[in-house]
């Protein structure tokens, strides 16, 4: 039986998705770090080594009573979001850093994709589901 620490069984699947996603030029990796008390986002292009934009709870501006909470971390995906939009970024490739999409690292990227990061994703997105709706009432009407 495995008796691995939290943190091992993270950074195994860190690396895991690490594998598999990675930022370019084009479409940078917005990568999420969650500590107990902060969280912190970048923009890197993996091609360049080299950090676009960063956000934290960290900083004075976007410091509250609290970091590690739901909307310290909405206040971060704005402010990466705006940072990014001010570089010409439009697109990110997400990497939630080995964390379960859930509670904080979610809010981040709904935050950051409410103020204009993947538009082009979340319009598709948003298309897809009005199709499905669609399909549910007309198949409901027929039965």
């Amino acid at each position: 039986m495995a008796n691995r620490k939290r943190a091992e069984v993270r950074n195994a699947v860190h690396r895991r998705i690490r594998r598999k996603v990675h930022g370019t030029t084009a479409r940078p990796r917005l990568a999420v770090y969650r500590s107990l008390n902060h969280i912190y986002a970048q923009i890197i292009d993996d091609e360049q080594g080299r950090t676009l934009a960063a956000a934290s709870t960290s900083e004075k501006d976007l410091r509250g009573a609290t970091g590690g909470n739901i909307e310290a971390a909405e206040r971060v995906g704005r402010a990466i979001a705006e940072r990014a939009l001010g570089l010409g970024i439009e697109s990110v490739v997400f990497d939630r850093g080995g964390y379960l999409y859930h509670g904080r690292v979610k809010a981040l990227t709904a935050a950051a994709r409410e103020a204009g990061l993947n538009k082009a994703e979340t319009a598709a997105a948003q298309e897809d589901q009005s199709a499905e709706n669609s399909q549910e009432a007309t198949a409901g009407e027929g039965a």
